[in-house]
């Protein structure tokens, strides 16, 4: 019993799905919550529904997971043999009913809050994701680069999720008051906008990553990743010039919204872009240039990853500098 579940949650990538919950919690409670304009001011998703939302978020993410297992249990047994789960510990007809009953549930609750906030269109968002998992696992994966901007599509939507949700409500509670005073909560859509851009580049560069990382198991079942079709000199040049925009864009946000824009200066987050940001991607690109096979490309996805956590964890910085310097 205690194996079964061990393989189950390997399979749904519990930890992963912590991240994608603690990711959401950070947008509303540290990020949205301190820069509404005043005390008098209150999130409108209600906590009950938004923890919904959060939970909706991971059981998709999980039924995503266990799909994308089903379909590539040949090609993992080649690219990863010690942590193939489906068809191993883990039926191929337990995996799928699995995956069907996590999705119903995950795509119906997505539906109930789509209906509680009023707008029945946001269902489509659920139903979209849904669909973009299945054919990410049955069809785009094995395609140039459509399922790397899949996957990084669906990682950004994981922080944009709580604006669409909560933006709308406060619209509706406050809205008088921020015309009278020709304000709005665009600024909020901004900030969570900015990780949530962070998210699909820093994923876009994992993906092709783990691309280079898997392409023995890949070329032997005839996919047609970008390593595949491109080489590997190409391969390494497209993900460098990928982590070369996004420290770009960190330069930009670290001098034009931190360093020059704040008095006093905000050295917190100076240090922490150039401590957990801006060193870590330079010390990819290393990684990435002389990565030797699939040990080196690997440890690249290793601390791609780290740096995407990093980029989540800003946002414990943004609530300290909210609460306690400003």
């Amino acid at each position: 019993m205690i194996k079964r579940l061990q393989s189950i949650f390997s399979l749904i990538r519990f930890p992963n799905l912590l991240i994608i919950a603690f990711t959401q919690y950070a947008m509303r409670y540290l990020l949205m919550e301190p820069l509404l304009p005043s005390d008098t001011f209150e999130l409108q998703f209600g906590d009950f529904q938004f923890a919904l939302l959060v939970f909706s978020t991971m059981l998709i993410a999980a039924a995503g997971y266990i799909i994308n297992d089903y379909f590539d249990t040949r090609a993992d047994l080649i690219n990863k043999p010690t942590r193939v789960v489906v068809g191993v510990t883990i039926s191929r007809k337990v995996a799928m009913i699995l995956h069907m009953i996590l999705n119903v549930i995950g795509v119906g609750i997505g539906v109930y809050l789509a209906f509680y906030v009023g707008l029945p269109s946001l269902s489509l968002v659920f139903v979209i994701a849904t669909g973009l998992l299945w054919f990410y696992s049955t069809n785009y994966k094995k395609q140039f680069l459509i399922g790397n901007l899949a996957v990084s599509f669906l990682t950004a939507l994981v922080p944009l999720m709580v604006v669409l949700f909560e933006i709308p409500l406060l619209n509706r509670e406050y809205g008088e008051v921020m015309i009278r005073y020709d304000a709005d909560f665009n600024y909020l859509f901004a900030w969570v906008s900015a990780f949530s851009f962070f998210a699909f580049i820093t994923t876009l560069i994992r993906e092709i990553i783990k691309d280079a990382e898997d392409l023995e198991g890949d070329m032997a079942y005839g996919m047609k990743t970008l390593p595949i079709i491109l080489g590997n000199f190409w391969t390494r040049f497209v993900v460098v010039t990928l982590i070369v925009i996004t420290l770009a864009t960190l330069f930009f946000l670290l001098f034009k919204f931190i360093f020059f824009s704040v008095d006093p200066v905000d050295y917190i987050s100076l240090v922490y872009f150039i401590l957990f940001l801006l060193l870590p991607m330079i010390a990819l690109v290393v990684q990435v240039i002389t990565a030797s096979g699939k040990r080196g490309f690997h440890r690249a996805s290793i601390l791609i990853k780290l740096v995407m956590i990093s980029g989540i964890l800003y946002s414990v910085v943004v609530f300290y500098l909210l609460g306690f310097m400003y």
